[in-house]
């Protein structure tokens, strides 16, 4: 995570754009008085979107736990594909 005010973003916003989508960094800008804003990649925003619908239902939640579970604990098995 990266910490800037607004004067030094609008000096190089094109560097710390840059570095927020190459290395997946969340970028804080702070405004003072004012609420801080948050920039990250749209790809980092997709993650966070797909993890919190993967982990809003309790169901699905418990159903990756099982399946974390599953997989550290060697329990897993493989199979083929069907093809058609």
């Amino acid at each position: 995570m990266q910490i800037t005010t607004v004067s030094d973003f609008r000096k190089d916003i094109k560097t710390y754009l840059d570095r927020v989508v190459k290395n997946f960094e969340t970028l804080i800008i702070n405004r003072g008085k004012d609420s801080a804003i948050v920039v990250m990649s749209l790809q980092e925003y997709n993650s966070l979107m797909a993890t919190n619908y993967e982990l809003s239902s309790r169901k699905n939640e418990l159903r990756l736990d099982s399946a974390i579970d599953k997989l550290k604990s060697g329990t897993t098995f493989n199979k083929d594909l069907i093809e058609n």
